[in-house]
């Protein structure tokens, strides 16, 4: 096995000339080598080992993805120091925490982020220097421009006994060396810091090649956070071991430009795969059909005919075109030209397919990029594991499973009491691999519990499938666990709800050993709102709220017996009451973290009090007075 460092060097050797990174810094995109790249690296690294960085030491990175990231996070390698990548989302007090529990020696932020990290500075005293990557009007004694390090780094690299002492200390470093501490994403009181070292970076990337190819001519924009484990090792590492390149959003004033900008960087670069998580997913389809909704009622009828005809003919993926089906191929290619083909330019016309990952990937979603040629493969992984473990690809998948193992990793579904389970049996997750994390920094009961005998145990469920396939059905930490002991994992139901229902944004069921399950509802209050304009009906009546109240009622129902999508789900596990809410579940208010999932436990601790009324007579009611005060503050019209 290889360090980073080894890895990194080979491929410059290979493909020197190819471009690594692409960069907009102005009006269009400029390429950086890879041996550029390279120098860049040298002289950061060098930089850093002058400035009294040690083997070992930890030093911070918090920013928006740029050339300056991969930089920036090698430099710290060739240091011999740990890199600990922080999400842009981190409010100052999470910086905070992560800055002292790593004990970080420094940490490199870009302007966009520097504001957080000057609020809560002087609260690290750990912290010697702050390593600006834009320019500054003036510096501390202990900050310093990214830019000036690598100056620093290139004269004391001229001092041959310099050189050899920096290219000493670089080839010492090997794969059992932490390379990263990445903390969790904050859904408990204490993130946990879990080590990735060298070694299990490269053997992730080499399990992840099993599983697909990238060319050297591929490219991708990278639009995921840089410092999510999935983004890191997919696109950062996976495509510098194959010669390829991956670029950054072009970074806007505020997060707001930024996402404005991803179409437009998407047409310039004109990528051949993208990483995605389901938020952004729902985002690429909304857009994508509200583009088709503008072009009047005739093109929008004949694109939801063509979808539903690509739906019938693709199936799952791996028995598409079957039997009669196949009739459909010559009317699905004259929709893929004069259709779909023409939605693919959204993504710049060159894109393949999509791997999924970060959360459970709804099939509709994964239908719905499939028919315009597209398809958006579901992928598996945790950051413990570094992060890949399953995927599905061109040449193999299944839409609605995780897809195929990469090679060389051992992995078993289990029951409660450790034993292992035959293919098809529900039980938790468990791997072992050169991919597991060395453990959790800090936190040895927190590593005990994860590491047995070799064993990552995921905390995951899911089953294998007799043709080989992983199914994971969502977190043993939030199933539902009725009163009897059953147990069932929610993600399903909730992610059927918000998205097969207009009116249902976001979702979350309870059921902790109760009677029955309850849900949170967050309705789409636009689509209400135009729901009750069509039958001239105000919200601020009595009439009105209860109209709402009946709607959304309705559309859990469908889920029913006789509804329309009855068969879907266990009829005991869908919700008996449910509580309608005003606010949504966001990052700001705590209750999504940085990767769109919901914080289950901070949802309970806010709304127990609504949540023990939906257990009482009154609260099975869906007009009970709870229900009713949150419509009325609703904007509605």
């Amino acid at each position: 096995m290889k360090s980073l460092i080894q890895f990194f060097e080979e491929n410059v050797e290979k493909f020197p000339t190819n471009i690594y990174l692409w960069e907009k810094p102005q009006e269009k995109y400029e390429g950086a080598t890879y041996q550029e790249v390279r120098r860049q690296v040298l002289e950061f690294g060098a930089g850093l080992m002058q400035m009294g960085v040690r083997k070992g030491d930890r030093i911070s990175l918090l920013s928006e993805g740029r050339n300056s990231w991969v930089v920036g996070e090698m430099g710290v390698l060739y240091a011999g120091a740990i890199n600990v990548p922080l999400s842009v989302k981190l409010n100052p007090e999470e910086i905070k925490f992560r800055l002292n529990h790593s004990g970080s020696k420094m940490i490199i932020t870009s302007s966009g982020q520097a504001p957080k990290v000057l609020e809560i500075i002087g609260q690290c005293p750990q912290v010697e220097k702050v390593i600006f990557m834009d320019p500054r009007e003036e510096y501390s004694e202990s900050e310093i421009h990214f830019n000036e390090v690598r100056k620093t780094g290139r004269e004391w690299l001229e001092n041959p006994v310099n050189r050899k002492a920096f290219e000493e200390l670089t080839s010492s470093i090997s794969p059992s060396d932490f390379a990263n501490i990445c903390y969790t994403s904050g859904t408990t009181a204490d993130p946990k810091g879990i080590i990735l070292t060298h070694g299990n970076y490269v053997t992730n990337v080499y399990q992840s090649y099993s599983l697909m190819d990238i060319p050297q001519h591929f490219k991708t924009l990278l639009i995921l956070p840089w410092d999510h484990s999935f983004a890191h090792t997919a696109g950062i590492y996976a495509f510098m071991g194959k010669g390829a390149s991956i670029a950054s959003v072009k970074i806007g004033k505020t997060p707001m430009e930024s996402l404005r900008n991803i179409p437009i960087c998407m047409k310039e670069i004109r990528p051949n795969l993208l990483m995605s998580v389901p938020a952004l997913a729902k985002n690429f389809r909304k857009n994508i059909e509200k583009g088709i909704k503008e072009k009047g009622k005739v093109t929008e009828a004949l694109v939801n005919f063509a979808l539903k005809m690509a739906y019938s003919y693709n199936k799952e993926g791996y028995n598409k075109g079957e039997g009669l089906q196949k009739l459909k191929k010559p009317l699905l290619n004259l929709f893929d030209k004069i259709l779909f083909s023409r939605i693919r330019e959204v993504f710049g016309g060159e894109l393949e397919f999509f791997i999924g990952g970060g959360a459970l990937l709804d099939i509709e979603l994964q239908r719905f990029f499939y028919a315009i040629g597209v398809p958006m493969f579901q992928g598996y992984g945790l950051s413990e594991a570094a992060p890949i473990i399953s995927s599905n690809s061109l040449a193999r998948h299944k839409l609605g499973s995780s897809g195929y193992l990469v090679k060389n990793l051992d992995l078993k579904v289990i029951d409660e009491d450790g034993k292992a389970l035959p293919a098809g049996e529900k039980g938790e997750i468990i791997i072992r691999g050169g991919n597991v994390m060395h453990g959790y920094w800090k936190n040895e009961s927190a590593t005990r519990e994860a590491l047995k005998d070799g064993w990552l145990h995921t905390g995951d469920m899911g089953y294998i499938s007799e043709d080989g396939y992983l199914y994971v059905m969502g977190r043993f930490k939030s199933l539902l666990i009725a009163d009897d002991g059953e147990k069932f994992s929610p993600e399903g139901i909730e992610e059927a709800f918000s998205e097969q229902s207009k009116y249902i944004d976001q979702c979350m069921l309870y059921n902790n050993q109760r009677s029955y399950t309850v849900a949170l509802i967050v309705p789409n209050q636009h689509a209400l709102k135009l729901y009750l304009e069509s039958r001239n009906l105000s919200a601020s009546t009595e009439e009105g709220k209860r109209a709402v109240l009946n709607l959304i009622e309705g559309e859990v129902s469908e889920y029913r017996i006789n509804g329309k999508f009855g068969h879907m789900f266990p009829h005991r596990w869908l919700p008996v009451a449910l509580g309608i809410l005003n606010e949504s579940f966001n990052e700001e208010n705590g209750m999504m973290n940085s990767t769109m999932k919901i914080v289950r436990g901070k949802v309970t601790e806010r709304y127990q009090d609504f949540i023990e009324w939906l257990y009482t007579p009154m609260g099975k009611i869906i007009y009970n007075e709870r229900n009713m005060e949150e419509v009325e503050k609703m904007k509605l019209g």
